[in-house]
């Protein structure tokens, strides 16, 4: 019996061993790739390090095995590998090796999330919330009164999605002024900006843009899609300068606005000319929706493909199972290239048509991130349209790149090579 009994602690020992870390791969053969980035948050909520590996089977996640691990993986439907101990070992043998255009980076802590979004309802939803929302990563809503009253500090990882930070509305006024919605919007920010001390919604929305300047100039991460790239470069440009017109802050804008522009405060554009007329559904030069001229079918942009080794932050910023993207229009749908400074790194564009949709950069001790479009699986959404269901779409690289940017705050980032 005594053998008997240590034979079985034996085989145990040996099983353990060779079931020591469990794998997530990345590539074509996961189920479910939005769900994976919710496991690999998940883990590091429970204070286990995650490695990123990234371009080795499209960016694929390895932890240390642990059955409550292997178990939510059955849970949520995420593919995974238990693999031994000398398994992960070749593994990161093979990424190490200098000839190959991949590294590892490790993840160690979850970052805390913060959504700016108004907490009236407007028809229209936001991508990275629905992406938040279906890998299962939680988040906080804040919107004006937080940022101004200086909540950002509290958090490393802040979006902001489909706002006008020039204090415009988005330019709704011509088409929708006399809608429900449209009236509730304008009450409620009016309202807001009188309690904040602010006589103007323009003035209100310029403070949140500092305060976000602050909040990265401090080490936080910004990502920001659709209308908000651009009217917060916007925004910051125009310090100091009333460029609304009568029907949005009830008195006419300066007639000399676009010579008053102060480029340099820009994160990202320069140049750009201001669409000053509310008629036109834009607010400048910097968008493409309203002239691009590429079919549904035939709109696709191009990922950049990065050293791993030596440019670690875009590539992780572009883990995908795939590196041409199908296109998709938003208010601000791409951002074009002669309008963008010479010192942003360019992750994805398309060429052809002198378009950049997915663009990054630094400032202070922090990094931004834009990305054109309104939603990665609904080419052209609507105002009024149901959500996208991302039960269909679960394998979207479009929302990759979304939660991408999700979980780069946890990363020990190399410092880059120059």
């Amino acid at each position: 019996m005594k053998k008997i009994s240590v034979l079985i602690m034996s085989l145990l020992l040996g099983l353990s061993a060779n079931a020591a870390y469990l794998l997530i791969p990345m590539d074509q053969s996961q189920k479910n790739h939005l769900k994976a980035y919710g496991i690999a948050y998940w883990v590091l909520k429970h204070d286990v390090e995650v490695s990123w590996l990234l371009n080795y089977q499209g960016g694929s996640f390895m932890c240390k095995y642990d059955k409550l691990i292997e178990n939510e993986c059955v849970i949520r439907g995420v593919s995974y590998q238990v693999i031994a101990d000398a398994q992960s070992t070749a593994i990161l043998t093979q990424i190490a090796d200098p000839e190959v255009n991949m590294d590892e980076v490790k993840l160690f802590k979850a970052p805390r999330i913060a959504v700016y979004s108004p907490k009236n309802k407007l028809p229209w939803d936001d991508a990275v919330t629905l992406a938040l929302q279906y890998a299962e990563i939680p988040y906080d809503v804040i919107y004006d009164e937080e940022v101004i009253n200086g909540i950002l500090p509290m958090y490393d990882w802040l979006h902001m999605h489909h706002e006008d930070f020039t204090g415009q509305y988005g330019k709704f006024w011509a088409a929708y002024h006399n809608v429900a919605w449209y009236k509730e919007d304008v009450r409620l920010n009016e309202e807001m900006a009188a309690k904040l001390g602010f006589q103007k919604v323009s003035q209100m929305k310029l403070a949140v843009v500092k305060k976000i300047r602050e909040f990265v100039a401090g080490g936080g991460y910004l990502f920001s899609m659709c209308s908000a790239p651009d009217s917060y470069d916007i925004a910051l440009a125009a310090d100091g300068v009333d460029i609304c017109d009568v029907m949005f802050d009830h008195d006419p804008a300066d007639r000399d606005a676009q010579s008053k522009l102060a480029y340099d405060n820009c994160f990202a554009f320069r140049n750009f000319k201001l669409v000053t007329n509310p008629y036109e559904y834009e607010v400048s030069s910097i968008d493409v929706s309203e002239s691009r001229k590429v079919s549904p079918m035939n709109d696709y942009f191009t990922l950049f493909d990065f050293s791993a080794k030596w440019d670690p932050v875009p590539t992780m910023l572009c883990q995908d199972h795939e590196q041409i993207i199908h296109g998709f229009r938003g208010q601000t749908t791409a951002f074009r290239s002669e309008y963008i400074k010479p010192e942003v790194v360019i992750m994805g564009e398309t060429k052809s048509l002198g378009e950049a949709r997915y663009i990054h950069g630094d400032f202070g001790k922090g990094t931004w991130t834009f990305y054109g479009g309104h939603d990665p699986e609904d080419y052209e959404h609507r105002i009024g349209d149901p959500p996208t269901d991302l039960n269909l779409h679960p394998n979207s690289p479009g929302y990759r790149l979304i939660l991408n940017n999700v979980l780069f705050p946890a990363a020990k980032k190399k410092k880059q090579k120059t």
